[in-house]
């Protein structure tokens, strides 16, 4: 069984996989990514041109973000890279400090 490491109304992250509430338009269903298969995750400053009033969904069809309607109000972005797959995933946390250093420890940075 695996242990959560971190989880709010956005995101879940267990020892093993980040599953992405709400990540599927319009269904609104998850999408769980196994830590193995992250290639690495980066964070951005919210801005204009980086997905801070990318509320669902994707403007470049390179960056696919799961639904936060407060994504504006957040202070990060994360944006993870997968091994295999060109769309990229943008995500936001309630605890976006938290989120960072669980990462860290899952040498994903």
């Amino acid at each position: 069984m695996s242990e959560i490491l971190y989880k709010d109304k956005l995101v879940r992250i267990s020892d093993h996989s980040i599953t992405f509430y709400h990540y599927y338009f319009p269904s609104s269903k998850s999408l769980t990514v196994l830590l193995k298969d992250v290639k690495k995750v980066t964070t951005l400053k919210p801005s204009l041109f980086n997905g801070k009033y990318r509320f669902w969904g994707t403007s470049s069809l390179l960056t696919w973000f799961p639904k936060d309607l407060k994504r504006n109000l957040r202070d990060k972005i994360f944006i993870l890279y997968r091994k295999n797959k060109k769309i990229k995933i943008g995500f936001t946390a309630e605890d976006s400090q938290k989120v960072f250093e669980v990462l860290l420890d899952q040498h994903l940075f």
